[in-house]
């Protein structure tokens, strides 16, 4: 998991996800598919369907979605090499946030949804988080997005495990001029990016 980071990140690069780039996805990912076999899959499935293809299952289901042309995220690059993600499209990808009290809808405006982070362990708390939201949003900007609507952790003064903060730290959103709109349960706030002129 990245943060917001006190270190400046290295320079990177930065690639939607298309069928070529699968494999670095893979690469990143791991054997285990990130976080225990989600694949970026948990906001796009119902619980029962998750449960029933964690692991492989999601894997294919993933692929399935970039081999039809799908762009379900961004990945960063550090030296060629893929060290980070961000799942970013319109929130209708997402079906699952309409079954969440954390990140229900604010009002009706369309908005893309960040949901998602990994970074690769060795580029942890080093900038890499911050470095993809602003990625995130530009790649959003260029596909039509007005708004840019994420639901990150807010430790309140405490420290969070890792894994537990996937859909990203609230410092991070702030440093990228993110903006608090709601806040449907504690340490939970929905954050949003007005895409200038929109």
């Amino acid at each position: 998991m990245g943060d917001a980071g006190s270190v400046s990140a290295p320079p990177l690069e930065f690639r939607p996800v298309t069928p070529e780039r699968w494999p670095d996805l893979e690469a990143l990912f791991g054997p285990k598919g990130a976080y225990g076999g989600c694949w970026c899959m948990w906001f796009r499935l119902t619980r029962r369907e998750f449960r029933a293809q964690q692991g492989e299952g999601n894997r294919r289901a993933l692929k399935g979605l970039v081999d039809a042309g799908e762009v379900p995220g961004i990945l960063a690059y550090a030296g060629g090499q893929p060290v980070g993600w961000c799942s970013v499209q319109p929130r209708e990808a997402f079906p699952a946030l309409d079954r969440s009290r954390v990140s229900r809808r604010v009002d009706g405006r369309p908005v893309w949804s960040m949901v998602c982070f990994y970074v690769a362990p060795r580029f942890r708390h080093r900038g890499v988080m911050a470095a993809l939201i602003r990625a995130a949003v530009e790649h959003a900007a260029r596909h039509g997005a007005e708004v840019v609507e994420a639901y990150p952790v807010d430790p309140q003064g405490g420290r969070i495990p890792g894994g537990s903060a996937y859909t990203g730290l609230v410092t991070a959103f702030q440093s990228a001029g993110f903006v608090e709109v709601a806040r449907h349960t504690p340490g939970r706030p929905v954050v949003r990016y007005v895409i200038t002129g929109a």
